[in-house]
């Protein structure tokens, strides 16, 4: 049995939208960066870069995945005619 959920307000995403986008402050950041990663997610970082090495064995595998996946998460852009 699922249940309709109604959609968020506007007001709410707008409200989301400037928690998300705002800009931290210095000690904000500080002192996000010295939270400890816990051991469930290091282990699940371990995880995928076990899987990621699977995946691309050599340096070569992986530097052309990198390659491929900057070409879909850049925008397009014009290419110069030479």
């Amino acid at each position: 049995m699922s249940r309709k959920t109604k959609p968020p307000s506007s007001e709410t995403l707008a409200r989301l939208r400037d928690y998300a986008e705002r800009r931290l402050t210095r000690e904000e950041v500080e002192a996000a960066l010295h939270i400890p990663i816990g051991e469930e997610e290091r282990a699940k970082v371990v995880a995928l870069v076990r899987w990621f090495r699977r995946r691309y064995p050599t340096p070569l595998d992986r530097l052309a995945y990198v390659r491929r996946a900057h070409r879909r998460w850049r925008p397009e852009t014009p290419r110069q005619k030479t």
